[in-house]
């Protein structure tokens, strides 16, 4: 029995260790113009360009918001690491936000509006078919239309 449990231990051990290697190895950069300033992406799989599944995690800075959008397709979300709110609706009401913490998972559904913001620095990983679409509610909060404005 005992020979079992320690089996088990350090067959997690090693598991755990080269799930934390192959997140240490991603490849960050900045992310698309869509977003805010201030997030960086990582391509896990896929890619987001493409009619395909894809696979994303975004590193977000504390405070970070994403104004009221929606996508052409469902949206999985998965907490890594931080807290992440996200909420309901047309207008941002944080009050109204749904807490996630690291290891929650939910799923937003196609055409569903929706906000989110990260508490503390936050790491999020997003599953979805592509092409990756995010289309804000009010056009003005696009951070695109921002830039090509100034």
């Amino acid at each position: 029995m005992r020979v079992v449990s320690l089996l088990g231990l350090a067959l997690l051990l090693v598991t755990s260790s080269a799930r934390a290697q192959a997140s240490a190895g991603l490849t960050w950069g900045p992310a698309p113009p869509v977003f805010p300033a201030g997030a960086k992406m990582a391509v896990l799989q896929g890619d987001p360009s493409k009619a395909e599944i894809f696979t994303v995690r975004l590193d977000l800075p504390a405070g970070y918001t994403v104004a009221p959008h929606f996508h052409p397709t469902d949206e999985g979300l998965t907490v890594i690491s931080g807290t992440f709110l996200v909420g309901m609706g047309d207008k941002a009401d944080f009050t109204q936000a749904k807490t996630m913490t690291a290891g929650a998972f939910g799923v937003v559904g196609a055409n569903e509006h929706h906000y989110a913001r990260a508490k503390g620095r936050t790491i999020v990983q997003v599953h979805a078919m592509g092409p990756f679409v995010l289309t804000y509610v009010n056009p003005a909060d696009d951070p695109q239309k921002k830039a090509a404005s100034r």
